[in-house]
């Protein structure tokens, strides 16, 4: 009886410790696991064993919030930028079983952050913050939402597309700016202010390529007005003084640009912000040019090449960086300088052609790819008459040829494109940019939208009249101003627009003004003299940069060509 009630409790014991190893991670638990490491400094890799264990229990548990936080420190705590990334992606393959679009999209966000910020690849980080703002369309998290607005945002600046960056930094700069402050948590209002402040940094680097010259110096005093003075927000600080020290040097105050940049430097090194230490290092070097001061000048043109060396990163704005020193080198008759900062600028154009490819045409400028190569060539040979010389002449050849056949290729195809726009203007009735279709054709159309008959017919109407008195061309002209100038509200007028036309009403009233501007330059061989602010302001468009990306994706080649192809086509006429 002994044995058996022996062998009963052991039974029980077993079958206890089976079952209290099976019992699932606690709150407590993690919290308690991340103890461990949570007081260790990035990249202290003595966490992962932690993590590792951590990452175990929340993926049997399929708790898809510990998953992500376990991926996040992973990633934090990892010195390898190729590990940081597989991480990365396993986090992305997890969250999309969780059906959380709010962890789907924070997932994508971190992935294209080490994209962008550990290997400088522009394009995938473009991927995946915009496949992590698809899938934040549907979530509560407004502060996630706009930081992936952000993030969108400055990868198309570093682009150049600071047209469409300057809208998504407008978008994060009235999102954070009202919630900076007010009865919510110190730590929400710290964000929303690191989100703000960043935001305005970026619009006014955006206004500032843009040659907005007012808007951003505006900007700026916002900016260093408002900023506060905590430690905290240093950073931030030193993007606004870089910014005042830019816009100094672009007004010719050399010595105040240098004052203001120099604070800079040690800000941007502490905090290893690699891109603006460059373009900080850049700015000081002209200025000390414009100053007369060779050496210290140099000096800061070298910085700017060890950022690039150590990176193997740089923006187009460096460029000409290099430049400078193949020139100052020459001057100096030092060859074996200007030799190495010429291969030094072949390599940056290598680079900037892929990540920048549609800038190719402006940033290769007194050195193109062939040039360079040529001159490469040519200070070789100084000291190497060897096979290699002639191996590198092939070469230069062949890139020759083959820029020939893309830019012959390349006009071949904007060619084409004019006489097609040519075609369409020239088969339109009179001068009319406007469809022909009666406004009661289109009314008989199913209206999805519920508005009374009577005004669809009567929106339709005022539309029509609108089109043909040309009102589409008055400057600023807004949805609300039309809509009450019709006696309607903005939602009919937009849900007619959308319904009727097809489009959105912005899409709409730049279509009206590209073609309208299209056909009277087509007809009105004098309108061929106005410069291309000119003819935006007479079509009702108020940026120049907005006016000459609707017009080429309009009419699919760019105001500047068709203005060339219709002088070059009536001075033929006149011959």
């Amino acid at each position: 009886m002994k044995i058996y009630k022996g062998f009963l409790y052991l039974i029980i014991f077993i079958f206890s410790s089976y079952f209290n190893a099976q019992k699932t991670f606690s709150s407590k638990d993690y919290t308690s696991l991340r103890k461990n490491y949570e007081d260790l400094a990035e990249n202290d890799e003595r966490a992962l064993p932690y993590i590792k264990k951590y990452l175990r229990e929340a993926t049997k548990e399929k708790n898809y919030n510990k998953i992500f936080q376990g991926y996040q420190d992973a990633i934090f705590y990892t010195n390898d930028k190729e590990k940081k990334l597989s991480y990365a992606d396993s986090c992305v393959k997890q969250m999309l079983k969780s059906n959380d679009d709010e962890l789907i999209s924070s997932a994508y966000l971190e992935k294209g952050v080490i994209y962008y910020f550990f290997y400088k690849r522009y394009q995938p980080a473009l991927n995946n913050y915009l496949k992590a703002y698809e899938s934040s369309k549907n979530i509560s998290n407004d502060f996630l939402r706009y930081r992936i607005v952000y993030q969108l945002g400055v990868v198309k600046s570093y682009l150049g597309y600071y047209a469409d960056a300057s809208e998504l930094f407008k978008e994060c700069i009235n999102h954070f700016e009202p919630l900076t402050s007010g009865n919510i948590h110190p730590n929400l209002i710290y964000n929303n202010k690191k989100g703000y402040f960043n935001s305005l940094h970026q619009q006014i680097i955006c206004y500032e390529k843009l040659k907005n010259f007012k808007q951003s110096d505006s900007l700026l005093d916002v900016g260093i007005n408002t900023l506060p003075s905590s430690e905290r927000f240093d950073l931030e600080k030193a993007y606004f003084i870089k910014a005042k020290g830019i816009s100094n040097f672009r007004k010719r105050r050399y010595k105040d640009a240098v004052a203001y940049l120099s604070t800079t430097i040690p800000v941007f090194k502490r905090y290893n912000d690699v891109t603006w230490f460059a373009v900080s290092s850049f700015y000081l070097g002209k200025s000390f040019g414009e100053l007369k001061n060779d050496e210290k000048s140099i000096s800061y043109f070298l910085k700017v090449d060890s950022v690039f060396q150590k990176q193997n990163f740089i923006i187009p704005e460096l460029r000409s960086n290099y430049e400078i020193l193949i020139n100052y080198y020459n001057s100096k008759e030092k060859k074996d300088a200007e030799l190495f900062y010429t291969k030094q600028l072949i390599k940056v154009d290598n680079i900037l052609g892929n990540d920048f490819q549609y800038l190719s045409p402006k940033i290769h400028k007194e050195y193109d790819t062939k040039a360079l190569l040529e001159k490469q060539k040519r200070l070789e040979t100084n000291y190497n008459f060897s096979f290699l010389a002639a191996v590198v002449l092939l070469l230069s050849v062949a890139v020759l040829l083959f820029i020939i056949h893309i830019k012959r290729k390349k006009e071949k195809h904007i060619l084409s494109q004019y006489m097609a726009l040519e075609n369409r203007i020239l088969n339109q009735e009179g001068n009319s940019v406007i469809s022909k279709v009666s406004f009661e054709n289109q009314s008989n159309k199913d209206n999805r939208n519920n508005i009374p008959e009577n005004v669809v017919n009567d929106i339709l109407k005022k539309l029509a009249e609108f089109e043909r008195k040309k009102g589409f061309v008055k400057k600023g002209l807004t949805q609300q101003e039309l809509s009450k100038s019709f006696g309607t509200n903005t939602t009919y007028l937009s849900q007619i627009v959308n319904e009727f036309k097809g489009k959105n009403f912005n899409s709409y009233l730049n279509e009206l003004r590209i073609k309208y501007i299209t056909t009277e330059l087509y007809h009105n061989p004098k309108l061929l003299d106005y410069t291309i602010e000119g003819l935006s302001e007479k079509c009702g468009m108020s940026s120049r940069q907005n006016f000459s990306d609707i017009f080429t994706e309009i009419n699919g080649v760019r105001p500047a060509y068709f203005l060339k192809k219709k002088k070059q086509e009536l001075y033929n006429n006149k011959s």
